[in-house]
């Protein structure tokens, strides 16, 4: 079984670039559709990692050998309102999260992000996140896990099927050419 370790994200310890890339990888298209460049919208990204607490919610992810092979984040109940300044394209990002990711209710987990190191990938880590995500959840006596699914990341929305995940809600907003949509999940506990 392979083992991870989760360790509070710290810019003077971890990889900010690295993380900033997973943080990218989770909602590349809106990214993409702000910034026009990959790696002007992953130096923002960082730069705010780096200027700003995160908070014990976002997470990376070790290996058994320390090394970073991804990141989570996850709320108890109501996720808290980041009030801070921001790029204004990052204020935008969350402004149109609001209209498509999940509601959440008293005693759910939410997961707002997870991603696995592109080079990992289909190797059972993003499995095993969800599966420590779950007995944690358990082991708090939650209600239920819930996650966004993009429409257009099938990968994504084929494991959380297999992990018994039910889409309870879809949602998306337009603006102009661009679209944006989820399909909002929920495993009861």
């Amino acid at each position: 079984m392979i083992n991870l370790r989760y360790e509070n994200f710290d810019p003077k310890i971890h990889d900010t670039h690295k993380v900033a890339t997973y943080v990218y990888d989770v909602d590349f298209r809106t990214f993409d559709l702000l910034f026009k460049n990959k790696d002007k919208a992953i130096s923002t990204i960082e730069w705010d990692l780096k200027k700003h607490k995160v908070g014990n919610n976002f997470k990376v992810i070790l290996d058994d050998d320390g090394s970073l092979v991804g990141m989570i984040m996850a709320y108890i109940s109501e996720m808290p309102y980041d009030f801070r300044f921001k790029s204004l394209k990052l204020v935008i990002v969350d402004i149109l999260d609001y209209f498509v990711l999940c509601d959440i209710e008293k005693d759910d987990l939410y997961v707002a992000e997870i991603a696995i190191d592109d080079s990992l990938r289909g190797q059972g880590l993003g499995r095993k996140v969800l599966l420590d995500v779950i007995d944690y959840a358990r082991s708090k006596n939650l209600n239920r896990v819930i996650l966004d699914a993009d429409f257009r990341n099938v990968g994504a929305k084929k494991l959380y099927d297999r992990m018994g995940f039910k889409v309870f809600n879809k949602k998306r907003v337009k603006i102009g050419s661009f679209e944006r949509g989820m399909q909002n999940m929920e495993l009861v506990l």
